[in-house]
């Protein structure tokens, strides 16, 4: 009889891989993380902004002990052209009360914490260790091949969370080769500043408070890009994620694009004085639902950004990743008491993802991707019509308002036609809807 090390290996300690863990620790399966950095977060890199519920479910009021930076009370939503800013966004006391809705976070500090928790529970999680291949018998995932000596590791189940490049997951046919249009590299900046001063310049009363600021529009020339600027407690984070297939067509280098989104006129003054701490980089899966793999096989289940699980719009990434770490724990659960791990029990997890908030969400958006790949000029046009009539409103110049506003219908016409844009809207509407 084959030997077993372990009933589950999880590859990759980051939020699937630790909530996994965390699920199978608790209900007393013999579990291991292999983890490749240091420690776990040492190789983690997100925007910064964590979104409670998903973990709250696993630790009820872990934010009260977890090393997490500013509840956000305020979200924003900016256009920007080279001189101006459209502004929305939402801001509210309820955002500002306990159980808070979001967080923003240093990765580093935040997966080593939560690892602790997951070890405390019972996983062993195994640093520095690659791991280079899937074991297949008979058809079968019943194990992994680590960098280690004689580090073999047999198991009932594997559960991949590790990561955008998930070679386990294209090893084993899941995942078809990563194009250039379904991911971003994002780069960012931990630039330091004073409490008082982020607290001034954002319009917040103390250091718990935070704000998110989402920026895109015809500053950014028609390339998918989405900007950020996050507040954390000592400092801001300020980044730009861009799809790869524009930075290789538009020939930027993504530095030199957050270089250029720094001096701003709008950006610039909410980060003059600072001092940047640490410079980042990460891809990020921005394929949606249509990219989203098959979730298991024979004895392997996949999780996370391996799953292609981020969902762009609202720019959640990590709670999306501990749903689905917790339901693919909960799937091996149940295939224990069968004792079937074959990939017509793991099915189930397909079935727990379709009908959890995670693909449902990811469905909704299903078209988007498409459609601002077809109709570019959504992230430009449109825009940069909004921006220049919202100036025009707004200046008072001697002209009426009824002038304005029918220059305004007439630039409509122009640029678009009303056919034209009651197509585009149509189009919206069914696509999101």
């Amino acid at each position: 009889m084959r030997k077993k090390d372990f009933d589950v290996v999880i590859v990759g300690a980051g939020p699937a891989g630790l909530a996994a863990g965390y699920v199978l620790a608790k209900a007393k399966v013999n579990v291991a993380i292999i983890e490749r950095g240091t420690f776990p977060g040492s190789k983690n890199v997100m925007g910064g902004i964590f979104y409670r519920k998903a973990l709250d479910d696993l630790m009820p009021d872990f934010y009260k002990e977890a090393p997490l930076e500013r509840h956000i009370i305020e979200q924003k939503l900016w256009l920007i052209s080279e001189d101006s800013v459209f502004s929305t966004g939402i801001r509210s006391e309820k955002f500002n009360k306990e159980p808070y809705n979001c967080f923003s976070v240093f990765r580093a500090k935040f997966d080593k914490w939560f690892a602790q928790k997951v070890q405390e529970a019972g996983a062993l999680i195994i640093n520095e260790t690659v791991v280079k291949d899937p074991i297949v018998e008979n058809g079968k995932v019943v194990g992994v091949k680590t960098d280690r000596p004689d580090g073999d590791l047999y198991c009932d189940c594997v559960i991949a969370a590790d990561g955008v490049n998930s070679f386990l997951a294209k090893s084993l046919g899941l995942r078809e080769k990563i194009t250039p249009n379904k991911v971003a590299i994002a780069v960012k900046e931990i630039i330091g500043l004073p409490e008082n001063v982020i607290n001034d310049r954002f319009g917040v009363s103390n250091d718990s408070e935070g704000v998110t600021i989402e920026i895109t529009g015809p500053y950014f020339e028609g390339m998918e890009s989405m900007a950020f600027i996050y507040t954390n407690k000592n400092s801001v984070s300020i980044g730009v994620g861009t799809i790869i297939e524009d930075i290789i067509e538009h020939k930027v280098n993504p530095n030199d694009l957050l270089e250029k989104f720094k001096t701003h006129p709008a950006i610039a003054p909410l980060i003059a004085g600072g001092e940047t701490k640490e410079y980042l980089a990460h891809m990020i899966p921005e394929g949606g639902y249509y990219a989203v793999p098959k979730l298991y096989t024979d004895g392997f289940m996949v999780t996370g950004d391996a799953a292609m699980l981020v969902n762009s719009v609202h720019r959640e990434g990590s709670n999306l990743a501990i749903e689905s770490g917790k339901l693919a724990a909960r799937t091996y659960l149940e295939a224990r008491e069968k004792g079937d791990f074959s990939a017509k029990s793991l099915s189930a997890y397909q079935t727990k993802m379709e009908e959890s908030f995670v693909l449902k969400d990811l469905k909704m958006y299903r078209n988007l991707p498409h459609l601002l790949e077809e109709k570019r000029y959504l992230l430009t046009k449109y825009p940069q019509l909004i921006i220049d009539s919202m100036y025009n409103i707004y200046n008072v110049d001697g002209v009426s308002k009824p002038d304005k506003i029918k220059a305004i219908k007439e630039r409509l016409k122009k640029d678009f036609g009303y056919w034209n844009l009651a197509k585009d809207m149509f189009t919206l509407w069914r696509k999101l809807g």
